[in-house]
């Protein structure tokens, strides 16, 4: 069987799979105010039955007009933060009968990029919603362009309010073909723009008899039916280790497993593996899953794995395969959105957490800071302010493991950490 053939019969798995444990989609929303962001998460989640009665009630009551206000759902997310969450990104969680969904809200104020970019690193889909009556703003674009940086497979632009410009289709498609051309120049792979009204519901979940001229898929069925099985890469193989398994009892004391998720490819019992940074070989014995023993083990499976050799393996070691192994370096240069008030300048020493290894880095240069409005280049500047984004090389105590993120979303990213206050002052896109 060729590799293309192994591919898609993994993916096809894959898919079988996930569909019938009724898969994760994670996605994440951005909207400029008053595009109506909350009353979208509103009507997604009362259409599909994840508001209680009282809580309609409730909203019922406090709003005002002829329209009952949806957006009163997610006001309670916002007291949650202030009650000091610290990530400003707020989570909903809602389910079909065929996709569980996380729905990040992420705030798209340019003082937020940070959040943007918290909420969408983990997305499977970006939702942008765009205001039918002022069409693409500054945000917009800068929404898009924060998506397709951090390698969303999936964007969906959401023209809002089409119930106040009288359901043109005029209006729509000159958004549409606005918002296409720009995509292009940022390599989205994957666009699809639909026509609503969240306040109605129009095309929303149910399609909109009001929009006749429009020939696609409402929002959610769009979201049930999207594939993000082929999106995995299930080529390369990469388990990081997250933690050795040594059981004391007698019956178990020959034992010996590393256990983690795997971050990319296909691992089989008795293939050949390479073990990182040491570059010994051995072979995989057994691999045990959460009920019991499994032959194939794929994204994003957590699972134990047994080698044949008694090698030596620890938390932070990588299992991959000797043909397409990761790059092994100490020298990484990566996109990094910085997230905290004191700037981030070159000779300034932080912590990394790469997948589940953490070592000490340098930061040997700033090379230039990214507008990701324009996507011009700032060459002159010499450090990254809050919410900035750019271009930086760090020099790590110990190897990395890594693949361009394009190629490996997990094994691509890490975060930064202050070793003073252990907070998180960044994340990087190799």
């Amino acid at each position: 069987m060729s590799a293309p053939e192994i591919h898609d019969e993994l993916a096809a798995a894959a898919a079988e799979i996930a569909t019938a444990r009724k898969d994760i989609l994670r996605i994440a929303t951005a909207g400029s105010v008053d595009d109506g962001k909350s009353t979208l998460i509103g009507r997604l989640l009362y259409d599909s039955k994840a508001v209680f009665e009282d809580q309609y009630e409730a909203i019922s009551r406090a709003s005002r007009g002829d329209h009952v206000d949806l957006s009163l759902l997610t006001d309670g997310l916002r007291a949650e933060r202030e009650q000091g969450i610290t990530i400003d990104v707020a989570y909903r969680y809602f389910t079909t009968p065929r996709r569980t969904f996380i729905l990040a809200d992420t705030p798209g104020h340019v003082q937020y990029t940070r959040n943007m970019v918290t909420g969408a690193s983990t997305a499977d889909l970006a939702i942008v919603l765009v205001d039918a009556r002022k069409g693409m703003l500054e945000q917009s674009r800068r929404h898009a362009s924060l998506a397709a940086l951090l390698r969303v497979p999936h964007l969906v632009v959401a023209v809002n309010k089409m119930d106040l410009v009288d359901w043109s289709q005029e209006v729509f498609t000159a958004i549409r073909d606005e918002f296409t051309a720009f995509a292009a120049k940022l390599d989205v792979p994957d666009l699809t723009v639909v026509p609503i009204s969240a306040l109605a519901g129009d095309n929303v979940v149910t399609p909109s008899e009001r929009m006749p001229w429009y020939d696609g898929p409402c929002l959610l069925h769009h979201l049930e039916h999207v594939d993000v099985a082929s999106d995995v890469n299930y080529d390369d193989a990469r388990f990081p280790v997250q933690y050795v398994i040594r059981p004391q009892s007698d019956a178990h004391r020959d034992y010996r497993g590393y256990a983690g998720t795997v971050a990319g490819g296909v691992f089989r019992v008795g293939d050949e593996v390479q073990v990182l940074p040491s570059g010994l070989t051995t072979t995989v014995a057994a691999i045990d899953g959460p009920a019991g023993p499994v032959e194939v083990a794929f994204p994003p499976m957590a699972v134990t794995i047994r080698l044949a050799d008694d090698v030596d393996v620890s938390r932070g070691d990588l299992i991959c395969r000797a043909e397409g192994a990761p790059t092994v370096t100490q020298d990484v240069e990566a996109v990094v959105c910085w997230m905290t008030d004191e700037p981030l300048r070159p000779r300034q020493k932080l912590a990394l957490k790469h997948t589940t290894r953490s070592v000490r880095a340098v930061v040997k240069s700033v090379h230039h800071r990214l507008d990701v409005n324009t996507l011009d280049h700032d060459e002159e500047a010499g450090e990254l302010g809050l919410n900035d984004i750019g271009r930086v090389t760090l020099r790590t105590t110990q190897p990395l493991f890594v693949d361009d993120y394009h190629r490996n979303r997990a094994t691509g990213r890490f975060i930064l950490v202050d070793e003073a206050t252990n907070a998180t002052v960044g994340a990087g896109m190799l």
